[in-house]
């Protein structure tokens, strides 16, 4: 007997340019896997989805304002502004999933209770812990009540229940990475060993991913690799930090700052690179490991989330015990010097191809959707 494809609603917080490639990712997933797919963002998320003709789009706006009454004030408007829209698609929705800041919806969960929708809830990272002013504690407070109240909550690791503290969810947890690659988009154009001593960081340039520590990296790694040029591809809060940083020791001739970087581009920037460096204090699954992997780019990370199911130190890659300055650069010099590291670059390309396919990622939502109940 065949089973009843579902509606889904997907509900998101107005998402940052580096949430777009991870809601497109999981859109693309639910098209294959559901009925029909309903989409409430904002902002970025709303722009970048206008066109699709597979999807019910609802756009919302939010704007930050400026200083804590006008924050919390607006976050609040663009929280309702959210329910409402999802009120008006309520009847029509078998499950609900909450992604990118969606576990902070609180409104739109207990509406979805109250019609007994199933809900889930996919968590990608923690980093509100990094956030120290009055808004990130109703933040926390809210996930809180999100991950009591939701039926399910998807992880991309089972490494993630005791390094998020999630143990007394663990009932409700499904590991279920939504994560694929374009393998026509992201290969390997240029062969390592043509390559020139060139390093990079891409990423949102923001306290927990570690950009700090990246660049105050560099004026060690300077001292005994002079001829080295690294490359910062992101954007983000601490854009203004990092500029100064540079400026001040006199490394702007050695360091390319490219802002974001678009998904045509970025497998150019991956296949210049002899090593990327992922300095994270957390993440959940990182997509630039994953398409530096399938670019044949070594990739240099910190063993948090689920980083280190994929890196194997020396046979995919290098984890590194740290991201102090310190720690960073002596793990650059080994990464470099490693004898291996042209079949690291082969590892990688074949574990990536062997476990991020479009078809596995349908797979495995699939089966959550078809369970869900």
């Amino acid at each position: 007997m065949a089973i009843k494809r579902k509606n889904i609603c997907v509900i998101t917080f107005p998402p940052m340019k580096a949430g777009l490639t991870p809601l497109s990712n999981l859109t693309d997933i639910l098209t294959s896997s559901s009925n029909e797919i309903y989409l409430i963002t904002g902002n970025e998320g709303y722009q970048q989805f206008r066109a699709n003709k597979h999807i019910h789009l609802y756009g919302i706006f939010h704007s930050t304002g400026n200083g804590p009454v006008n924050r919390i004030k607006n976050y609040i408007c663009t929280h309702v502004k959210i329910t409402h829209s999802f009120l008006k698609i309520i009847s029509k929705i078998d499950v609900c999933i909450f992604f990118l800041g969606g576990e902070m919806q609180i409104l739109s969960l207990i509406l979805a209770k109250l019609f007994k929708i199933k809900t889930v809830t996919i968590v990608s990272g923690i980093s509100i812990k990094y956030e120290k002013d009055i808004l990130s504690k109703i933040v926390t407070k809210l996930c809180t009540i999100n991950f009591n109240l939701v039926d399910k909550i998807i992880l991309y690791s089972p490494r993630l229940i005791s390094e998020w503290n999630f143990e007394k969810y663990s009932h409700k947890i499904l590991i279920a990475p939504r994560h694929f690659l374009d393998f026509s988009n992201f290969k390997l154009n240029v062969e390592f060993s043509q390559r020139s001593d060139f390093i990079g960081y891409v990423g949102r340039l923001s306290e927990e991913k570690g950009i700090l520590n990246f660049v105050e990296t560099i004026p060690l790694i300077l001292r005994q690799k002079p001829d080295l040029n690294i490359l910062i591809i992101g954007d983000g809060d601490l854009k203004n930090n990092v500029d100064k940083y540079l400026s001040q020791n006199g490394l702007e001739n050695n360091v390319k700052l490219v802002g974001w970087s678009s998904r045509e581009d970025l497998p150019k920037y991956l296949n210049s690179l002899k090593l990327l460096v992922i300095p994270s204090y957390t993440e959940g699954l990182p997509n630039v490991m994953l398409e530096a992997m399938a670019c044949g780019t070594p990739v240099l990370a910190t063993g948090v989330g689920a980083i280190p199911d994929i890196i194997s130190d020396g046979e995919t890659g290098f984890i590194m015990e740290n991201n102090s300055p310190e720690c960073i650069a002596e793990n650059i010099f080994r990464a470099m010097e490693h004898p291996g590291l042209e079949n690291i670059v082969k590892n990688s390309i074949i574990f990536v191809k062997n476990n991020f396919t479009y078809k596995k990622a349908v797979e495995r939502y699939s089966e959550i959707l078809d369970n869900a109940k």
